[in-house]
C-alpha cells in the first residue's frame, strides 16, 4: 500500500514537471497555497474562518475564494496597525514588490530627509498656496475619512494627517517588526509571492490603493501615468519639455520619462532647487496629504498672491454629484482668464501637480514620495502602545475587593429576582421591559437604570429569567432559579461569570436608538453584537497579560486594542475616536467586570485569571523564532469557549473564590425593636425563613430585618404556628427572644383564621358572629357586597383572592380554606415560568474551528486538489464525439483522442467506464473518475479499483483516504492516470 508521505512526495514531483521541470516561483496564489505544507493552511483556515464555509473542493477553489471581496475585508478588518500600514505600503508599491522596495517605503530613505511639514521653515509671509484646512479634506473630500469607502465595510480610526510616529520608534524597530508583518499578510493569503516578488492579492489592492472618491490612509495620490490618462499627448509633450526631459515620439514613454524624473532622488532635487517659495510651499501643504487642491481664479496677480488656492467646496471627481474632471485642449484646467498664480503655473508646467478637474490639482504620488524622504507613511507604528502607566497593588486586595464584589453580585441579582418573582413586570409588544418598569427596578435595586439593566440581562443571559409567555405575558423567575439558589455562592458566581463571558447582549445599548430610531430596551430584541464577547475576552486577557495587582488606565487598554483592530465597519465609521463601538464594548466590558468581581480596584482577580482560562489569547511571548514562522496568536480570531471549557474554567474560577467568600452564617441578633440584624450572610433555609417572617429594612455589610403584623401574618400563612415561630427565632437568635416581639406574634396568632374565605363565588366564615356584624357595619366593606347567608356566615360577590386582600387591608387576618373546610397553606411569592433555556448567542461570523475540523478540512482539500491537478490519460472518444459538426472524415479510430478539460468531470460510455475500471482492477493501478452523488453533487476522485461487480466497484479513493464503494450508473467517465501521477 502506498503511504501518504510517498504519494505526497510524487505528487511534488509530477507537479514541478508539470509546471515545466525545476518549480520557479508561484505564478498565482492557487500555486503557492500547493506548495505550503499542511500547517500553513491549518493556519490560514484559523485566520479566516469564513473560507472553510463551505470547505473548498480545491486549492484553485480556496484561493479564488480567499479573493472575494467580502472575505477580505474581513480579513483586513483584523490586521493590527502595522500589518495593515504594510499592506497600505504594498497597495501604493509597484506590483511585484521586492521586499527592500517595501522596508524603505516604511521607513523613508535614509540618504534624502523628508521635506518639512506644513509651516516648517516656511516664509511666514508667503502666501497660503494651497490650503487643505485642518481636519478636513480638500478636493476631493470623503465622508468617511481617508481609507476604504463606507461601500467597503471598513474604515480607518483615524486619517494620515493625523498619524505620527511615535518618538521611541526608529527604523531599526520597523525593519525588525517587518518579517513578521509580512508573515502575518503572507500567512492569511492577503500577499503571497517571494520576497523578491511580493503581491498583494487584487482585491486587497482595490480596498487600499489611492483612488479619487475613496483618498488612500497613506494620504497618497494617484501616480503620473494615473493622473496623465486622460491628457493630450501635445500637453504631455510641453510637460517633458518644461521639466528638462527630451521629446519622446508616443505617450507612453513621455509618462515613463516624466516617473523616471520623479523617482530619481538627485533629479528631482535639482528641479525642486528651481521652484519658486511658494511653490514649494504648496508642494509642503500636499505632501502628506490630501494630494488634492483647488486652484481659485484671480484676475490680476496680487489678488492671486493674497487669495492664492482655497478649500475646494465641490465634491470628489467622480463621485455622485461632482463635476466631471475634464482638460482644455492642451491639457490644462479652464481657468479665469487670468489663470492661477504664478508659482502655480511653473508646478503645473512641469507636471509637479497635475489636473484632477476643471478647478482641482493633486500631487502625483512619485512627486510626494520624493518629498516625504521615500516614506509611504507620516506614523509608523511597529509595535503597539504599551499597557501603562501601571498601579500596583497588592494581590490579596485585590482579590478580596473583589470576592466582596461578587457576593455583592450575588445579592443583587437574588434581590432582583425576588422582586421579580410574585409576577414581573409585563412584556411589550414590541418585546422587552418598559422605560418605567426598568426606573422601578433600578430604584428597588438602588442602582442606576443602565446597572438595573446590566443585572437584569445578566440574569437572562443565565437562564434565571424570562417571559412566562401567557396571555399577559410578564417576565418571572424560571425554575432554574430555584437549582440556582441550592448552589454554594461560589458556583452560583461562577455560573453568572460564564454566561457573562459569552453572552453577546450589550446591556450598554439600552435606552440608546437603532437605525430605525427606536429606542432599544432592555430583555428586547437588537440587544446582540457578535464582536462584544471578542472585545470583552481580548480586554481580560489584556489584563491577564500584566502582572498579579497591576491595573492600568481604561485609556492605555483602548489604545492597545485600537492598535490590534484599526479599523472599523460601518457603523463606526463616523465615530469621533474613541466613540466607535469596540471601544465603547471595551468601557463596558471594564465596568461590568468591576461590578461582576472578575476584576478588583481595576487590576483583575486570581478567580477572573481562572475564569477566562482556555479562552483568552496570551499575549505572544519574546522568542528566538523567526519572525515568519511566529504564530500571530494575539490577532488572530479569539476562539468562543465550548460548554466544556466553560465548565472547566468555571469550576477552576469557583474553587479559587471561594475561599475568599464569607461564611454562612446560622444566627441573627434580636433585637428589642422589633428588628433583627443578619452580621453576614445567613444559611440559605435561615434566609427564606427569615424573609417570610420579617421585611429587609436595609442591606449592606450587616442586613436589618423588621418584624410587622403583614410579615408575621404572612409566615402563619405558610402553614406556621406561632410555637413554630418562637421555637425558630430562639433557636437561630444568639439574644433571648425581645418580650415585644414575642407579644407580636402571639397577638396576629390569635386573630389569625378567626375569618375563613372560601369559594361561593366567596364566603366569609367565623364561630365569632358579632366579628361578622363588625365587618358589616365597617364602610370599608361596601365594595365587596357582604350579605349575612347564617350567623357565622357571610356572602360576597368578589373572588376570593380579592375578598382575602380586602378583609386584610381592613386589618384584619383571614385564612383560605378547602371545600373540605381545611386551611390552605400558600407559599408567598412563588410563581415561576415554565422551563426556559438560557438565550444562545449570536456570533460574529463563522466560528473559529477546532484542531479535528482544521485536520479534516486541510486533508479534503488536499485530496480534491490531488483529483483535480493529477495527470491523466486521453479519454478514448464517446459516441457523441464522433458526431459534431467538427468530425473528420474517416472512421474514429482514425482520428486522435480528445483529452479530458482540466476541471471538468470525465465523460465516457458505460462500457468503457465498466472496460476501464476491470482493467484498473486486474493491473491494480489507479484512474481518475468523475462521481455524482445522490442530491446531484459532481465531484472528481482518484480511486485505485479493488473489485468490479455486481453494478458496483469498490476500490481506495485517494480522495477520502480510506476504501469506497460506488454506484457505475453514479460514474460519469473514466480516464487513466498518466504514469507516476501519484
Amino acid at each position: 500500500m502506498t503511504t501518504s508521505r510517498d504519494r505526497a512526495a510524487r505528487r511534488t514531483r509530477g507537479a514541478g514537471q508539470r509546471d515545466g521541470g525545476a518549480r520557479g516561483a508561484p505564478r498565482t496564489l492557487a500555486e503557492e497555497l500547493r506548495g505550503r505544507p499542511d500547517s500553513a493552511l491549518e493556519l490560514l483556515l484559523r485566520a479566516r474562518p469564513d473560507l472553510l464555509n463551505p470547505v473548498p473542493n480545491d486549492l484553485t477553489q480556496l484561493a479564488t475564494r480567499a479573493g472575494t471581496r467580502a472575505s477580505v475585508v474581513r480579513a483586513v478588518e483584523r490586521l493590527d496597525r502595522f500589518a495593515l500600514q504594510v499592506a497600505e505600503a504594498l497597495a501604493v508599491a509597484p506590483d511585484p514588490c521586492p521586499y527592500e522596495t517595501l522596508r524603505d517605503l516604511l521607513t523613508g530613505d535614509p540618504d534624502t530627509p523628508p521635506e518639512p511639514g506644513p509651516g516648517a521653515n516656511a516664509d511666514p509671509h508667503a502666501p497660503p498656496a494651497l490650503s487643505p484646512g485642518a481636519g478636513a479634506h480638500p478636493d476631493p473630500p470623503s465622508q468617511s475619512g481617508p481609507g476604504p469607502s463606507k461601500n467597503s465595510g471598513t474604515a480607518p480610526s483615524e486619517g494620515p494627517a493625523d498619524n505620527a510616529t511615535p518618538a521611541n520608534t526608529t527604523a531599526d524597530d520597523i525593519r525588525a517588526a517587518l518579517p513578521h508583518a509580512v508573515a502575518t499578510l503572507r500567512r492569511q493569503a492577503l500577499v503571497w509571492g517571494g520576497d523578491d516578488r511580493l503581491r498583494l492579492i487584487r482585491t486587497a489592492r482595490e480596498l487600499l490603493a489611492p483612488a479619487a472618491n475613496r483618498p488612500s490612509p497613506t494620504g497618497l495620490g494617484p501616480t503620473v501615468a494615473e493622473a496623465t490618462a486622460g491628457m493630450s499627448p501635445g500637453r504631455l509633450q510641453e510637460v517633458i519639455g518644461a521639466a528638462g526631459l527630451p521629446a519622446t515620439h508616443d505617450p507612453v514613454t513621455a509618462v515613463a520619462a516624466l516617473t523616471s524624473l520623479f523617482s530619481d532622488r538627485t533629479r528631482m532635487a535639482a528641479l525642486l532647487d528651481q521652484a519658486p517659495p511658494q511653490a514649494r510651499a504648496v508642494l509642503r501643504k500636499l505632501m502628506w496629504g490630501p494630494p488634492y487642491g483647488s486652484v481659485s481664479a484671480a484676475t490680476a496677480e496680487t489678488a492671486a498672491a493674497e487669495n492664492g488656492v482655497g478649500p475646494a467646496p465641490s465634491p470628489a471627481p467622480g463621485a455622485a454629484g461632482a463635476p466631471q474632471a475634464h482638460a482644455s485642449a492642451q491639457g490644462e484646467p479652464a481657468h479665469a482668464a487670468s489663470g492661477p498664480a504664478p508659482h502655480l503655473r511653473w508646478l503645473l508646467a512641469r507636471g509637479l501637480l497635475l489636473p484632477a478637474g476643471p478647478r482641482n490639482v493633486v500631487l502625483p504620488r512619485e512627486v510626494a514620495l520624493h518629498l516625504r524622504g521615500g516614506r509611504a507613511h507620516r506614523g509608523v507604528e511597529p509595535v503597539p502602545p504599551p499597557l501603562a502607566p501601571l498601579a500596583e497593588r497588592r494581590p490579596q486586595v485585590v482579590d478580596s475587593a473583589a470576592a466582596g464584589q461578587a457576593y455583592t453580585a450575588l445579592a443583587t441579582v437574588e434581590e432582583l429576582l425576588t422582586e421579580w418573582q410574585s409576577g414581573g413586570p409585563a412584556v411589550l409588544r414590541a418585546g422587552g421591559l418598559s422605560v418605567r418598569d426598568l426606573k422601578r427596578t433600578a430604584g428597588a435595586l438602588d442602582v442606576t437604570e443602565s446597572m438595573a439593566a446590566f443585572w437584569i440581562e445578566l440574569a437572562y443571559a443565565a437562564g434565571l429569567l424570562a417571559s412566562d409567555g401567557e396571555a399577559d405575558e410578564r417576565f418571572a423567575p424560571t425554575p432554574a432559579y430555584d437549582e440556582w439558589l441550592r448552589l454554594p455562592a461560589e458556583q452560583r458566581w461562577a455560573r453568572l461569570a460564564t454566561a457573562w463571558l459569552v453572552a453577546t447582549r450589550t446591556p450598554g445599548l439600552v435606552g440608546g436608538r437603532d437605525a430605525k430610531g427606536r429606542t432599544l430596551a432592555a430583555l428586547g430584541p437588537d440587544l446582540d453584537r457578535g464582536a462584544a464577547p471578542e472585545v470583552r475576552r481580548r480586554v481580560l486577557g489584556l489584563l491577564a497579560s500584566l502582572p498579579a495587582g497591576a491595573a492600568v488606565p481604561a485609556d492605555a487598554l483602548l489604545a492597545r486594542l485600537a492598535w490590534e483592530r484599526p479599523l472599523r465597519g460601518a457603523a463606526g465609521a463616523d465615530a469621533p475616536p474613541g466613540d466607535d463601538p469596540r471601544s465603547q464594548y471595551a468601557r463596558w466590558a471594564l465596568a461590568e467586570a468591576e461590578e461582576l468581581g472578575v476584576t478588583g480596584r481595576g487590576a483583575l482577580a486570581a478567580h477572573g485569571r481562572a475564569l477566562i482560562g482556555p479562552s483568552a489569547p496570551p499575549e505572544p511571548p519574546p522568542t528566538d523564532e523567526a519572525p515568519a514562522e511566529q504564530p500571530d496568536l494575539a490577532r488572530q480570531p479569539v476562539p468562543t469557549p465550548t460548554p466544556a471549557e466553560l465548565a472547566a474554567s468555571g469550576a477552576a474560577a469557583a474553587r479559587l473564590l471561594a475561599p475568599l467568600l464569607p461564611q454562612p452564617l446560622d444566627h441573627v441578633l434580636l433585637q428589642a425593636d422589633l428588628t433583627a440584624v443578619a452580621p453576614g450572610p445567613l444559611e440559605r433555609h435561615l434566609a427564606d425563613v427569615l424573609g417570610v417572617l420579617a421585611d429587609v429594612e436595609s442591606k449592606g455589610g450587616a442586613t436589618v430585618y423588621r418584624f410587622t403584623p403583614t410579615s408575621v401574618r404572612r409566615a402563619l400563612d405558610t402553614g406556621r404556628t406561632a410555637a413554630d415561630l418562637h421555637a425558630f427565632l430562639a433557636k437561630h437568635s444568639r439574644t433571648p427572644v425581645p418580650q415585644p416581639l414575642a407579644y407580636l406574634i402571639d397577638d396576629v396568632a390569635r386573630r389569625h383564621g378567626q375569618l375563613r374565605v372560601g369559594a361561593a363565588s366567596a364566603y366569609v366564615r367565623c364561630d365569632d358572629d358579632a366579628l361578622l356584624a363588625e365587618i358589616l357595619a365597617d364602610r370599608r366593606s361596601s365594595g365587596l357586597r357582604l350579605r349575612r347567608l347564617a350567623p357565622t356566615v357571610l356572602a360576597a360577590q368578589a373572588d376570593p383572592a380579592a375578598l382575602l386582600e380586602r378583609l386584610r387591608e381592613m386589618g384584619y387576618a383571614p385564612a383560605a380554606e378547602s371545600a373540605e373546610g381545611d386551611v390552605l397553606v400558600t407559599r408567598a411569592d412563588a410563581y415561576r415560568t415554565p422551563p426556559r433555556t438560557a438565550p444562545a448567542p449570536v456570533p460574529d461570523g463563522p466560528p473559529v474551528p477546532d484542531e479535528t475540523l482544521l485536520h479534516a478540512a486541510v486533508r479534503a482539500i488536499r485530496a480534491g486538489d490531488l483529483a483535480a491537478t493529477a495527470a491523466h490519460k486521453p479519454a478514448a472518444p464517446s459516441s457523441d464525439d464522433e458526431a459534431g459538426p467538427d468530425a473528420a472524415p474517416g472512421p474514429a479510430t482514425d482520428r486522435p483522442a480528445p483529452a479530458t478539460t482540466a476541471g471538468r468531470l470525465p465523460r465516457t460510455t458505460s462500457a468503457e467506464t465498466l472496460a476501464t475500471m476491470q482493467a484498473a482492477a486486474l493491473t491494480g493501478s489507479a484512474v481518475w473518475i468523475g462521481y455524482v452523488n445522490a442530491d446531484g453533487a459532481a465531484s472528481q476522485r482518484v480511486i485505485a479499483p479493488v473489485r468490479v461487480e455486481g453494478g458496483f466497484v469498490t476500490g481506495y479513493d485517494h480522495t477520502a483516504d480510506e476504501v469506497r464503494t460506488y454506484p457505475l450508473h453514479r460514474i460519469t467517465g473514466v480516464a487513466e492516470l498518466a504514469d507516476d501521477s501519484l
